[in-house]
């Protein structure tokens, strides 16, 4: 099959289409062909080696597509379901993925394979940092970083769907238009105005309850100054680079509180999974979060997603279209 592969850590360039055996499936899991895979800044991070993996590897942490062959003790699932899923045992760029079942979830009739690809991993990650990292309350200020990126845009409407108020930093006013039209109340252009005193104007000086940071060292400064008393401040990326090293007593101005969650923490079990999923289906079904795809990739092109990705010149989903 062909596959994506990495065999050394680099930039994009290192991303090779290459012919690899097929998986076979294998007691307790599941054989997908994969009609999709999502992109994502994790991928970055195993393909750069700021995230140690196992040499060669193929990337991929999500992906939808059609069972074609369910192992033995898989209850539930038989081969014709289309399922999006996350954490293959091979990577989901690829044509086919071997993937443990407790991480697959049956799409809904109503919701695509492109979709069910492009939603799950941001999806779940925005509905766990609003509903369980900080559980947004009605009445809430928020700020969003990068509110226009893949997940950004997602974190504001779930946000939003649990009636906070949500301010959104964004870099362009094509990136604004995107962050409002998510559902973003208040713009902050963090490329030409001070985050933190935009964020006192509009908040009467009193700052925001939490703040979403997937940009990381460039912006945990300004998130940490823009925080409430008892303010939250919830780095879940990297996406300029990793934060410095924090001296915790800055924590007690304000009694803040500093997270580093990943997703995977909040979905350890089957039953975690499945309620996560469903809460994101859910809210897809009813309008309050609307996943658009900014561009699909053929397989071929994967270092040309990396390239987009990482360039900021992205306002929403990127996928790589597999079959």
């Amino acid at each position: 099959m062909k596959s994506i592969v990495v065999e050394k850590n680099g930039g994009p360039e290192v991303l090779l289409l290459k012919d690899v055996p097929k998986p076979t499936v294998k007691p307790g899991h599941i054989l997908v062909k994969n009609s999709y895979a999502g992109v994502n800044y994790i991928d970055t991070y195993f393909r750069t080696g700021l995230y140690k993996g196992e040499l060669p590897m193929v990337l991929g942490k999500e992906g939808a597509g059609v069972i074609e062959e369910v192992g033995e003790g898989v209850s539930g699932l038989k081969p014709g379901d289309r399922v999006a899923y996350l954490m293959g045992d091979s990577g989901a760029y690829a044509e086919y993925a071997l993937v443990n079942p407790s991480f697959a979830r049956v799409l809904p009739g109503g919701i695509s394979d492109k979709i069910g690809a492009a939603a799950l991993l941001q999806g779940m990650t925005a509905y766990c940092l609003a509903a369980k990292a900080y559980a947004v309350k009605g009445g809430d200020w928020v700020l969003v970083h990068a509110a226009a990126g893949g997940t950004g845009r997602l974190i504001v409407q779930v946000c939003r769907a649990l009636g906070a108020n949500v301010i959104g930093t964004v870099s362009t006013e094509e990136k604004a238009e995107v962050a409002r039209k998510a559902g973003a109340q208040h713009i902050i252009y963090y490329t030409r105005e001070s985050v933190p005193e935009r964020v006192k104007e509009i908040t009467s000086n009193t700052g925001v309850r939490v703040v979403y940071d997937g940009v990381g060292k460039a912006t945990f400064q300004a998130s940490f100054d823009s925080l409430a008393r008892l303010g939250y401040l919830i780095v879940f990326g990297n996406a300029s680079g990793k934060p410095d090293p924090v001296d915790i007593s800055i924590l007690a101005k304000g009694n803040i509180t500093l997270m580093r969650p990943q997703l995977y923490g909040f979905i350890a079990t089957k039953e975690e999974f499945d309620e996560v999923t469903d809460q994101v289906f859910k809210l897809i079904e009813a309008g309050h979060l609307t996943i658009e795809v900014f561009k699909e990739y053929p397989l071929a092109d994967a270092a040309k997603a990396h390239i987009d990705l990482e360039g900021r010149k992205t306002t929403g989903k990127l996928l790589i279209a597999i079959q």
